[in-house]
């Protein structure tokens, strides 16, 4: 038997478990409760562990790759949603014209810095290219 590999999901913590689960529902994530201290978060066939747990340097040094079908679109969208307004420490940072993609970024609730660039130019992007094997 081939062994494989079914799923790799990261675990992301909160300053504030309750803000942090309005937060990524609001971004569009259906939640999936496991525990009182832990959910999973799911959009588009793509899923994460949120836990009620904190570690600030863990945090503010944590980085999410989420790849998008237009950053300058999803800018807009969370622009238009307050997203910096609504959710303590929460910041939308200027939409960036990278080398490699357009990204919007975002520091959500607990310092994690998410990165949402163009997936089709972005050079993270490695689905069906040579990268593939």
């Amino acid at each position: 038997m081939e062994l494989q590999v079914q799923s790799l999901r990261t675990f992301i913590g909160s300053s504030d478990y309750a803000l942090s689960r309005a937060f990524y529902s609001e971004l569009g994530f259906r939640e999936h409760a496991v525990s009182e201290k832990m959910s999973i978060f799911q959009r588009d066939g793509h899923v994460f562990f949120l836990q009620d747990y904190y570690v600030k340097d863990w945090l503010e040094n944590t980085m999410l790759l989420i790849e998008v079908n237009d950053a300058a679109l999803w800018f807009r969208h969370l622009t238009e949603l307050g997203i910096a307004q609504k959710y303590t420490g929460v910041k939308l940072l200027p939409l960036a014209q990278e080398d490699w993609a357009d990204v919007c970024r975002v520091i959500g609730p607990a310092g994690e810095l998410l990165h949402l660039p163009n997936s089709e130019t972005g050079s993270f992007y490695i689905m069906g290219s040579a990268y593939d094997t």
